[in-house]
């Protein structure tokens, strides 16, 4: 019967596509398989890249400079650095060597430092966007890596020397007459995990840049892996949390943790974190978490009892006014603003730092950093405009 026919080819479906997810969950718990699913190191696109030819790409002639930097580990890193657009149009002609003119450029204006997400390479069209919009619409100079193992770079990934690498970016930039307090690093997606460990580093030393900014962030490897939908729309973790105890396993077997929320109260510079609401890699919860992180230390406690059940009126009186004095010092020090058809932006200031929170509607995952509007709040609250 037909129908019988299509509920047996509907069954079976499932059940390949049930082997197959379980499959690939399982590879998930390897080392090996775990690094290549996180970083996608090896999906180098754009495929042959020629980086020293960065006009192929959409860059100005003679604006950006090819380079390599060496880790203290003794990795060869690929490197770009793009002029900003008011050095590079002040100029009489076409500079003929780009290296002459870094010294320079960076006296003259901020610069930022790009830490870009897992997969393809510095050449990839989005980041080309990305360092578009910030040495044109913000005005500074960019330099872009790629972390060991991407693109031309040797190595393999790892967290401790992807923070490593952003390190070694921002010693060069030191290294060529720049000031701490103008370099503003900014991170998307996997390079957030990596802002927030350099973050954190450089404040245990006592060093202030200009601040951090948080592109498509997450809490954690722990946290995406529960969030995390296939395709959009299939719960990663979902299905397996059916089975007692393996989402559990899965999540000890996390070599790669990036976990931001936990650099959180080791970071001191003034931070901005945007968020997509339509993002459908990294749900735009993650920003409302890591924004509650750095405001929770300003906000009186509650204590909420133990048992509700067991809990005296007394006792529900308290809490209710912790409560308020709670709401009340929230609405205190934390400023909103809609901005009809683009999104809205959450901050506060204590203690000489600011933090800014920007939800917008649309941009998605990818291209979330170069909506003219989030570029001028970047500019605005780290007065680069």
């Amino acid at each position: 019967m037909p129908g019988v026919q299509f509920l047996f080819r509907g069954q079976k479906f499932l059940v390949i596509f049930g082997g197959i997810y379980l499959g690939l969950v399982l590879l998930l718990t390897i080392p090996y398989f775990q690094s290549h699913a996180l970083y996608l190191n090896a999906v180098k696109f754009p495929f042959f890249a020629n980086f020293d030819t960065p006009e192929r790409y959409g860059l100005a002639p003679n604006r950006t400079l090819n380079f390599k930097l060496q880790t203290p580990d003794n990795e060869t890193l690929g490197a770009w650095f793009i002029l900003s657009e008011p050095y590079y149009k002040s100029l009489p002609a076409i500079p003929g060597e780009v290296a002459k003119h870094i010294v320079p450029a960076l006296k003259e204006r901020p610069v930022i430092l790009f830490l870009h997400g897992n997969a393809a390479t510095r050449a990839a069209s989005a980041r080309i966007q990305h360092y578009q919009g910030f040495s044109t619409r913000i005005g500074a100079s960019v330099l872009a890596i790629d972390y060991r193992g991407f693109a031309e770079s040797t190595g393999k990934p790892s967290e401790s020397g992807l923070v490593c690498d952003a390190r070694t970016a921002f010693e060069w930039l030191i290294a060529q007459g720049k000031e701490a307090k103008d370099i503003l690093i900014i991170g998307h997606s996997l390079g957030t995990g990596v802002s927030g460990q350099l973050a954190a580093q450089l404040a245990a030393e006592n060093i202030q840049p200009r601040g951090v900014v948080l592109l498509s962030p997450f809490s954690s490897i722990h946290e995406v892996l529960e969030t995390y939908n296939m395709f959009g729309f299939i719960p990663l973790m979902k299905p397996i949390s059916t089975i007692p105890g393996a989402a559990e396993i899965l999540k000890m077997a996390v070599v790669h943790r990036f976990d931001t929320l936990k650099a959180v109260p080791n970071i001191t510079a003034s931070v901005l974190i945007a968020h997509a609401e339509n993002d459908w890699d990294i749900p735009d919860t993650h920003s409302d978490i890591l924004f509650q992180a750095f405001l929770e230390p300003h906000l009186p406690s509650v204590d909420h009892p133990d048992n509700p059940l067991t809990t005296t009126q007394e006792e529900w009186d308290v809490v209710v006014k912790q409560q308020a004095l709670r709401n009340a010092k929230r609405g205190e020090i934390l400023k909103s603003l809609y901005l009809q058809n683009f999104g809205r932006i959450d901050e506060f200031t204590q203690l000489g730092r600011k933090v800014v929170l920007v939800k917008t509607l649309a941009g998605g995952h990818d291209y979330l950093g170069v909506q003219e509007g989030l570029l001028d709040i970047i500019g605005k609250n780290f007065d680069l405009l």
